[in-house]
């Protein structure tokens, strides 16, 4: 049985690699403030860390603001090598996003940083970049409420966040092997169509409203940024198969 960290352990994808490794038989130790311990400030992590062989980071700040995010991450990945070093922790797997090095998106430059301080850091190390998430179409909705759905124009091969949290378990099992390669969803789909099609699957009467970003991360993301350029593992749930297991009428 192996000790292993989850930071981020109650969010999305970090609730399916909680589950991942209980399954397996593995203790996995949360790391988010509902259970005492505060990724940002460092409080409550030392103890929490204390025989972890391994740590899968899956944290998370939602902000479009370079600045906010790299501070954010800088904070996180630092007190997290740290705890780990002093834990004896051998492996440190994070999950990251395709296309981050070519979308001059704000919350991408946090996420190299992260990237950047995780190879110069103390751990032996994994990253993992994964594409969006089949639930990434909800996230875009839920953060323009009201009857218009403001869309990024924008082209993903999603994945399902299970699947990303079963390779996040596999790696961390495994042997630290620096950048592993790209992890992407079946197909390719726009997102302006994952939206509406979860609308539909909703009965939701809400107008979608497509809207390019200025400039080259616009462009880069309307175009092939997101996308993988290797091969690499490729889920096998499509969105539409997603959609029909966890979309909710009047949800």
């Amino acid at each position: 049985m192996t000790r292993v960290a989850v930071a981020g352990g109650t969010g999305l994808v970090g609730r399916h690699v909680v589950e991942e490794l209980s399954a397996a038989g593995h203790e996995p130790v949360v790391l988010a403030r509902s259970r005492g311990v505060d990724l940002v400030s460092g409080k409550g992590l030392e103890a929490a860390m204390a025989g972890v062989e391994a740590v899968v980071d899956v944290s998370n700040v939602t902000t479009v603001s370079a600045r906010k995010a790299t501070s954010f991450f800088q904070a996180v990945t630092g007190n997290l090598l740290d705890a780990g070093a002093r834990a004896g922790a051998e492996h440190y797997v994070l999950l990251s996003i395709v296309g981050i090095d070519r979308v001059g998106h704000g919350y991408y430059q946090g996420k190299l940083r992260q990237e950047e301080l995780l190879k110069g850091g103390p751990v032996p190390w994994t990253v993992l970049r994964a594409t969006q998430f089949h639930e990434f179409a909800r996230q875009t909705l839920d953060r323009t409420p009201g009857p218009i759905a403001v869309v990024p124009r924008m082209r993903t091969q999603p994945i399902a966040a299970r699947e990303v949290a079963q390779h996040l378990v596999a790696l961390a099992l495994a042997p630290p092997q620096g950048m592993a390669p790209e992890l992407a969803g079946p197909r390719v789909e726009q997102l302006v169509d994952m939206v509406g099609k979860l609308l539909r699957a909703e009965h939701q009467r809400r107008l979608v409203l497509p809207v390019k970003f200025p400039g080259a991360a616009g462009d880069a993301m309307a175009g092939d940024g997101q996308l993988p350029t290797g091969p690499g593992a490729r889920g096998s749930e499509t969105y539409d198969e997603w959609l029909a297991r966890n979309a909710t009428p009047g949800g």
